[in-house]
């Protein structure tokens, strides 16, 4: 799988008003989420500066520029191991993430797919693909703050090895699942000539690859093993549990 783990802080790519629509909807994943909404026109018309683009519509060049920064989010790892504080930046930079990123990802996909059906290049089943990666996911989630996350807030208990081994092995599916996500799209290479939508669907695809394999990374190697027995720990899906070592 080829993802990159967080290391250590970098600060992110300054936006300007003078960058052309197009370039920081392919920079700047979740940016063509903004820009729809504020029917701003990314693909065809993504070679105008956005205060141009936002000038044309009344918008206010500024407030999109805050809005798209918000977009920015750190790729440090947090400095804090303690489960509680663990589990609520779990909670806030992967979760909530990844259930803003999928719908996006998903409608561009088909989008993708059905315009660009006869380029022998077009990804071919990447919008159900992302889906079934969507329903998984969303459902491991799920479990993990209905269940896992409050018994492990409160101290865990002698079962706890139960719902993180099962954890675990949903993890080592969702890795499964980035695997064919990489092979379909070439390792979120989009091809010579594609449009801004595709390359901005790619990039974003690279973003939650890279998002999903940090996630998983923090609760396998750093928050699980605060909770298992050390024979279970070494008995269990190896150093990450996902295949991202």
């Amino acid at each position: 799988m080829n993802a990159r783990l967080e290391s250590t802080a970098s600060a992110p790519a300054a936006l300007s008003a003078d960058q052309q629509i197009g370039q920081i909807a392919v920079q700047l994943p979740g940016a063509t989420a903004v820009f729809r909404r504020l029917k701003l026109d990314f693909c065809c018309g993504g070679q105008v500066p956005l205060a141009t683009a936002a000038a044309e519509k009344g918008l206010d060049v500024n407030a999109v520029l805050a809005e798209l920064a918000a977009l920015q989010r750190p790729s440090a790892l947090p400095g804090v191991e303690e489960p509680g504080a663990l589990i609520d930046h779990i909670l806030t930079r992967y979760h909530d993430v990844h259930r803003v990123q999928l719908p996006e990802l998903i409608r561009m996909a088909h989008r993708v797919e059905a315009v660009h059906r006869a380029n022998p290049d077009v990804p071919t089943g990447l919008g159900d693909l992302l889906e079934e990666i969507q329903q998984e996911l969303l459902s491991h989630m799920h479990k993990e703050e209905a269940i896992l996350f409050p018994m492990l807030k409160s101290g865990g208990n002698p079962f706890v090895g139960q719902p993180i081994g099962m954890m675990r092995a949903e993890h080592t599916d969702h890795g499964a699942a980035l695997d064919q996500l990489n092979a379909l799209t070439h390792d979120a290479t989009p091809p010579t000539g594609a449009c801004n939508t595709w390359r901005a669907l790619y990039a974003g695809i690279a973003q939650f690859g890279d998002d999903l394999v940090n996630h998983i990374h923090i609760e396998n190697n750093v928050l699980f093993p605060q909770f298992e027995a050390a024979p279970a720990a070494a008995a269990g899906c190896g150093s990450s549990g996902c295949g991202c070592s």
